[in-house]
């Protein structure tokens, strides 16, 4: 297994010979120099190798895999009427990101694509099943409504080539392994395997080491948040979180913000206490029917609404530039969620601040995720108006060749 580390490039599109229709519609995307994934990557998709690739949210992972797929279509004998490429993607908004990017890539060429990520609505149900039935050049999906398409037994995969699974670490923390396997099972064994994923993990690991053909694997960045990112955090008592929110978003003039919640209840209540203080703000989490998720996030994204409180389930893979501010209303799980939730401001060169409220009881959590980045994030003065805080936390490091005393391990994640 090759293993390639990122550096300092500054590879054009053209560079790749493209197909002069592909090349027009990066032009019109707005394209111009490659990211290092995408550098890296290419080339090797092109020349037909497997490849797992670790890169963190941000770095052009889409582009990477769309674009030589798109190339290899255009310029290589395939069948008509089949699928030819199956992406596969932990949630429907990532789904339709990367159709939305598809669409725009592929505008001047004769690619066919179709998103098909589940949802309430019958008529959507039946339109990708015509869809899946006549075969389309590139299909992106979610793993549960594919399965339920599969189960009807009129999907053709003869002809299928390349397989994506993107984000595929937090596939597995989804517990889609098991319907990750049935679908791979469906395919073709002769084919080309692209995984793509922010972290490693030995699941991860042991399903690429099942897949994959003498991979190239690529390892563009470790897990560490933008230096361009501007940190700090807070240390209060759970109940002053929603006052310091406010405190927060008057201090300053923000154009958009993102308020992460561990639980969708807190986000509920949140968004509720912002309203009635006068707040542009809308909120987004599993609870919301797919058309109003996706109307919020169009809401978001057009700066109709300035402030959005999330779930995790936008921190990975959802494309929203220019987002000024980023608020951990509580203490992610761990370093891994905390990178992705602050990833979501500063993308590409532009700069941005996140904000974390600790509370007492999630204090060990915040030093772990501290040792995770190799420095301690700046700890803020609380306006005094909010009152007394919680005293900070002294953890001591485990003794040399000494066991650590009863109750001293973090408890499990709730």
């Amino acid at each position: 297994m090759l293993t390639f580390v990122s550096k300092l490039y500054s590879l054009y599109f053209t560079d790749f010979d493209f197909d002069d229709d592909l090349l027009d519609g990066i032009e019109s995307m707005g394209y111009d120099k490659a990211t290092p994934v995408q550098e890296q990557v290419i080339p090797h998709i092109l020349e037909g190798r497997d490849v797992i690739a670790a890169a963190q949210t941000g770095t052009g992972k889409t582009a990477a895999f769309l674009l030589p797929i798109i190339q290899r279509l255009l310029s290589e004998p395939h069948y008509e009427n089949e699928i030819n490429a199956l992406i596969i993607v932990p949630t429907r908004e990532l789904a339709i990101q990367i159709s939305q990017t598809l669409e725009g890539l592929s505008y001047y060429t004769s690619i066919s694509s179709i998103a098909v990520y589940g949802g309430n609505d019958g008529a959507l149900f039946a339109s990708e099943k015509k869809a899946l039935t006549m075969g389309a050049d590139i299909v992106i999906c979610t793993p549960g409504r594919l399965i339920s398409h599969l189960k009807m037994g009129y999907i053709k995969f003869a002809g299928l080539r390349y397989l994506v699974l993107d984000e595929a670490d937090r596939m597995l923390d989804m517990g889609f392994y098991d319907d990750i396997m049935k679908i791979i099972s469906a395919l073709p064994k002769e084919r080309q395997n692209l995984f793509f994923s922010a972290t490693m993990p030995p699941q991860m690991r042991k399903l690429a080491n099942n897949i994959l053909v003498n991979p190239v694997e690529i390892n563009i960045a470790i897990s560490r948040p933008p230096e361009q990112i501007t940190q700090g955090a807070f240390l209060v008592f759970e109940q002053q979180k929603p006052q310091l929110v406010q405190h927060i978003l008057r201090s300053k003039e923000f154009g958009s913000v993102v308020v992460f919640c561990s639980s969708k209840q807190s986000v509920k209540q949140l968004t509720s206490e912002l309203k009635k203080q006068g707040f542009s703000v809308e909120q987004i989490h599993s609870d919301l029917q797919q058309q109003e998720r996706e109307q919020v996030l169009l809401n978001f994204k057009s700066r109709k609404t300035k402030i959005l409180t999330a779930t995790d389930i936008i921190s990975r893979g959802i494309d929203i530039e220019d987002i000024d501010l980023v608020i951990n209303y509580d203490v992610p799980h761990d370093g891994e969620d905390y990178v992705h939730r602050i990833g979501r401001t500063a993308r590409a060169a532009s700069k941005g601040t996140a904000y974390t409220l600790i509370a007492e009881k999630e204090q060990r959590r915040f030093a772990q995720i501290e040792k995770l980045l190799g420095k301690e994030v700046e700890k803020l003065k609380v306006p005094e108006a909010l009152g007394p805080v919680p005293e900070p936390a002294v953890f001591q490091s485990k003794p040399q060749g000494k066991k650590r005393k009863k109750g001293y391990r973090p408890k499990n994640r709730s």
